[in-house]
C-alpha cells in the first residue's frame, strides 16, 4: 500500500478528505493518505513541501504560486476550491479601530513570512490605494497569536478566513471591519516533483478519490450540522458559506494562473512570471 502524506489547514474546505480517510475509502484503493494540519497556513505548508514533511498540500492559491516560482520544486495539479476565499480584516475588539480607513499604515499581524495572510494584506492594501511597500508586519504564528498580539498592542489588524475567524467576532474577541475576497479561486493542490514522477498512479487515483467526494458533498443529508459541529460553527454560518462555496474537479485555468502571477508581479512579491507549465502538472 502507497503511502501519501497530506498537509492542509484544519478548517471545513477539507472536510471531504478527511471523510475519505474515515471512511477508509483511500485504503480501498490500496492507498494510505496521512493527513497533517497546518493550522499556521500556506507558509507552513510550502515550507513543508520542500523539506519532505509532506508530498502533497491543499493550499492557498497565491502562496503556492509565488513558492513555485520561488524554487520549491513541486506542480500545481489541480484547483481545489473554485469560489473565492472571503478574508476578513478583524481588529481587537477593545480597540478604537471602526473602519477600513483607520487601518491606514498601521501594522499587520501574518502568521509567517509568504504566507496568505501577508499576501493578502498586500492586496487588500492595493485594493484601499495605500502604498504596499509600506506596510509593517508582526509574525504572530496563528490564529491564537494573532488574538495575544492584538489585544497587546504588538499589532493593529488581522486578515484570516471570515468564517473561520467567526467564532471571536461572536464572542467579542475581535471586530471585524471589512471583507476581503481574492480575485482568484482559492485553494489549489500542489504536488512535490519526486512524487509526480514515481507515484503518478497514486496520486491521479487519490485525486479521483478526493473529487468524487467533494462533487457530491453539499448533497449529503445533514451535512451542514457535520460542518458545524466539526469546526466549531453556528449552523446558519455554515449555510451562509456552503452558499458561497463550491469545490472545483478540474485544473486551475491559465487565464487565472496569469492573473495570479501579474498581482504578485504588481506587489514586487516575485520578480518575474514563468511559464504556465513550470508551475502546472496535468495528470
Amino acid at each position: 500500500m502507497k503511502t501519501l502524506k497530506v498537509g492542509g489547514v484544519p478548517e471545513h474546505f477539507n472536510l471531504p478528505w478527511h471523510l475519505c480517510i474515515e471512511n477508509d475509502e483511500f485504503k480501498n484503493q490500496d492507498i494510505n493518505v496521512i493527513w497533517k494540519d497546518f493550522p499556521d497556513g500556506t507558509g507552513a505548508m510550502t515550507r513543508a513541501l520542500r523539506n519532505g514533511e509532506i508530498d502533497v498540500a491543499v493550499l492557498l492559491t497565491e502562496g503556492a504560486v509565488k513558492d513555485i516560482i520561488s524554487g520549491n520544486e513541486a506542480r500545481i495539479v489541480q484547483s481545489y476550491i473554485a469560489s473565492s476565499l472571503i478574508w476578513g480584516i478583524h481588529v481587537d475588539a477593545g480597540s478604537d479601530y471602526q473602519s477600513i480607513e483607520d487601518l491606514a499604515g498601521k501594522k499587520v499581524a501574518i502568521s509567517r513570512v509568504g504566507s496568505g495572510s501577508q499576501l493578502m494584506a498586500y492586496v487588500n492594501a492595493q485594493n484601499q490605494a495605500w502604498d504596499p511597500s509600506k506596510l509593517e508586519f508582526e509574525i504572530i504564528g496563528d490564529i491564537n497569536g494573532a488574538v495575544k498580539a492584538l489585544k497587546e498592542g504588538r499589532a493593529d489588524y488581522f486578515m484570516w478566513e471570515h468564517f473561520t475567524t467567526k467564532p471571536l467576532v461572536d464572542n467579542g474577541t475581535f471586530r471585524r471591519v471589512a471583507d476581503c475576497p481574492t480575485p482568484w479561486p482559492c485553494f489549489v493542490i500542489a504536488v512535490k516533483n519526486e512524487i509526480l514522477k514515481i507515484d503518478y498512479a497514486d496520486v491521479r487515483k487519490m485525486i479521483d478519490i478526493v473529487n468524487q467526494k467533494s462533487s457530491e458533498i453539499l448533497n449529503i443529508p445533514g451535512i451542514d450540522e457535520v460542518f458545524a459541529e466539526r469546526y466549531g460553527q453556528k449552523i446558519e454560518d455554515i449555510r451562509k458559506w456552503m452558499e458561497i462555496t463550491s469545490w472545483s474537479q478540474q485544473q486551475i485555468t491559465e487565464a487565472d494562473l496569469e492573473e495570479v502571477q501579474q498581482q504578485l508581479l504588481r506587489l514586487d512579491l516575485i520578480s518575474n512570471t514563468i511559464d504556465s507549465s513550470c508551475i502546472l502538472y496535468n495528470l
